[in-house]
């Protein structure tokens, strides 16, 4: 008797990364407006930052669940903390879950026929998406770390956005740098994540002006001789 593909632990998997991927971006976007509002929010500002406080804890609670039921589904053990890195990396680090937005996009599609975008528009799109959502996430977390440090020069978040807009464009003026130990790590993250968008979205346009010159050379008439 034949087993269909879900039955197996990898299929299994599949199955729940699909149903998932979506409402867990749903979640991530509450976790990220959750930790803006208890970073930005002044203090006497409540009950919304108690109530920023509650959602943060419990979308972390479900990103929680679902790391421990795809371990589960696996059937790798602990070897899945190995295997499915950026899985563990995120339900550490939720506010880099914005690195999982291509998975995110992928689900949506395979639920169409085919993608509404060609595929260097595709990778353009996705790149600028996370560059926006990596951008403001670092943005807060290094305005907490570093805004009532001594000797900071991130004393807002108009200064913390400023300096996110620079390090993910790889420019780095040095007019606002983190001197936190925690700061600096957002900053060594965040500087990873500006090389890795920027190669991406080169690289991308460059191959979409060769693809576009060389159809406009191939509806060229020949040279006569």
């Amino acid at each position: 008797m034949s087993h269909r593909p879900t039955d197996s632990a990898p299929g299994r998997l599949t199955h729940w990364e699909k149903r998932a991927e979506v409402p867990l971006f749903v979640a991530s976007m509450i976790f990220l407006a959750g930790y803006a509002v208890r970073v930005l929010a002044p203090h006497d500002a409540e009950p919304w930052r108690d109530l920023a406080l509650a959602l943060v804890g419990a979308t972390w609670l479900l990103f929680l669940v679902d790391y421990a039921v795809r371990l589960r589904l696996s059937g790798l053990g602990l070897r899945f903390v190995r295997a499915r890195w950026l899985d563990t990396v995120v339900l550490v680090l939720p506010l880099l879950r914005p690195l999982r937005l291509v998975r995110v996009y992928s689900a949506v599609q395979q639920r169409r026929d085919r993608p509404r975008l060609d595929l260097y528009a595709r990778v353009m799109t996705y790149a600028g998406m996370t560059a926006l959502l990596i951008g403001f996430s670092a943005a807060l977390a290094v305005y907490h770390q570093e805004h009532g440090a001594p000797g900071t020069t991130i004393r807002t978040f108009g200064d913390a956005a400023w300096w996110a807009c620079e390090t993910l464009t790889t420019v780095g003026y040095g007019d606002v740098t983190p001197v936190t130990p925690g700061g600096r790590v957002v900053a060594a993250l965040l500087m990873l994540c500006g090389l890795a968008l920027l190669g991406a979205v080169t690289g991308s346009f460059s191959s979409w002006l060769l693809q576009l010159f060389a159809r406009e050379d191939e509806k060229r008439p020949p040279e006569r001789g």
